[in-house]
Order: C-alpha cells, then sequence, then structure tokens
C-alpha cells in the first residue's frame, strides 16, 4: 500500500467512524497520533487544485476536498453556504444550520446541533446531544501529533459566541454560558467549592462533569494593577445542572 492509499483509506475510515483521531479508553481521553500523522500527509502529497465553484474561488490541496454527503446518510445540512472537510464524521441525526464549518478529523455524534456560524476545529471530537451555539468555536489542532483536541463529551450546552480552545475537555452534562472562552492558561473558579481548576499535568483544561459555566472576573492581586482595581477575565462555576438548567435548555424534538 503507497502512503496516498493509506491516506486515502484512513480519510474513509474517518468518515464512517471506523477510526478517530481520540477515543476514551478506561475513562481517559487518549490521542491516536497515527491518525494525525497520516492526515498531515496528505497536506504533502496533495497537489494545488482549481475547486472553483460558480462565482466563488476556491483553491486547496487536491488530497483535501469538501465532503460530499447523500440523504443515505442520514445528516441534515441546511441549505446556505456550510462545509464540512473530507476526513470529518457526522453521524446520522446531526443538524448543520448555515453557514457552519466541520475541519478534517473532526468527529461529531448523533443528535447533535451545529448552529450558524459555529466552527469545529480539525480532530475536534463532539459527543452525542451536544448543542454548540451560534457562533461558538471548538479550536483544532493537528500538531503537534501527541497534543490531545477539544473534547465535548455527551450531553453538553455551549452557549453562543463560546470558545472552547487548546486540548480543553468538558466533561458530559455541562453547560457553558454565552460568551466564554476556556484554555489550557486561564484558570476557572468553582465558586461551590472556592477552588481554582487549572490544566492538569498534561496540559489540559477539564470542565467537570454537570458544571454551570458563566463569563466572570476576578481582581489582580499586587501590582499597579491592583491598586487601579483592574481585573482579569477568569471563567465561573456558578453551581452543577440540575432540572431547572435542563430544563432551560432542551430542544424541542419537532425541530429535528
Amino acid at each position: 500500500m503507497t502512503e496516498l492509499d493509506k491516506f486515502n483509506q484512513t480519510i474513509a475510515d474517518l468518515e464512517n467512524g471506523k477510526v478517530r483521531v481520540a477515543d476514551k479508553v478506561n475513562g481517559e481521553w487518549k490521542v491516536n497520533s497515527w491518525v494525525k500523522e497520516v492526515i498531515l500527509s496528505g497536506f504533502r502529497l496533495g497537489k494545488m487544485e482549481d475547486m472553483s465553484q460558480g462565482q466563488f474561488s476556491f483553491f486547496d490541496k487536491h488530497t483535501i476536498p469538501t465532503r460530499k454527503f447523500t440523504v443515505e446518510n442520514g445528516v441534515r445540512i441546511v441549505p446556505g453556504g456550510s462545509s464540512v472537510r473530507t476526513g470529518a464524521y457526522l453521524a446520522p441525526s446531526v443538524i448543520m444550520m448555515p453557514p457552519a464549518y466541520v475541519n478534517i478529523g473532526a468527529y461529531v455524534d448523533e443528535g447533535t446541533m451545529i448552529d450558524s456560524h459555529a466552527l469545529v476545529g480539525s480532530c475536534a471530537q463532539v459527543g452525542k446531544h451536544v448543542h454548540l451555539s451560534a457562533a461558538s468555536q471548538l479550536g483544532g489542532v493537528l500538531e503537534p501529533v501527541g497534543a490531545l483536541p477539544v473534547i465535548i463529551e455527551d450531553n453538553v450546552f455551549i452557549g453562543g459566541n463560546c470558545g472552547i480552545y487548546e486540548g480543553t475537555i468538558v466533561k458530559e452534562n455541562a453547560v457553558i454560558g454565552t460568551g466564554v472562552i476556556i484554555n489550557a492558561s486561564t484558570a476557572i473558579f468553582d465558586a461551590t467549592t472556592g477552588e481554582y481548576i487549572r490544566a492538569n499535568e498534561n496540559g489540559q483544561m477539564v470542565v467537570p462533569s454537570g458544571a454551570v459555566v458563566v463569563a466572570g472576573s476576578r481582581p489582580i492581586s499586587k501590582g499597579p494593577g491592583a491598586e487601579q482595581g483592574v481585573h482579569l477575565y477568569c471563567p465561573v462555576i456558578v453551581k452543577y445542572r440540575d432540572e431547572k438548567t435542563s430544563g432551560s435548555i432542551t430542544l424541542e424534538d419537532m425541530l429535528r
């Protein structure tokens, strides 16, 4: 099997969900570095190609076109300018509102809603029945190959204009409020315990299961900033998910 044959086979396996960039093994997420290596080989092996459509000009490597779907895939891609790159998996019953984008290596599981202007970055892993609200972004990562991608577990609600980056793991049933930005370098304050959550030993921020996170701030503790009352951005866990929270974010089944 040539390197190009291996690339094409891996892309096909990614698109049908046979392989993933990351898997949960014994309760812990592990990156499959070899998959990333194969994806990267496609950029090196590809040649620039004119992919223009109508009045719009597009030029990219011939190995990395947009993915084509059929009705049999069971994915609802509402008309209006959305795009899914080759090598991305969208499960049956996923809904994609326009315009939105899913990049190579991403995995989006069943019942998930990708709303308008939302981005699922390269290799991001999204669980079942997730709502990715309008203008939210899940950061992508292809390099380094050993870096864990952004992971959103089952039944997570992500509000509008959120940004989840740098290999952050959002555990199941968490709720991320509108405008929250989470990355590996900004600690999360848990108002229910009075403790800060910081990146773990692998450099990943982990949002606890069921956490309800909103945008907040914390004062600078020393120096001129403290003297002048300057605050730094800080996501805050205000509570953990309950029936009232679940009721306020439940999507109507009729929309699906």
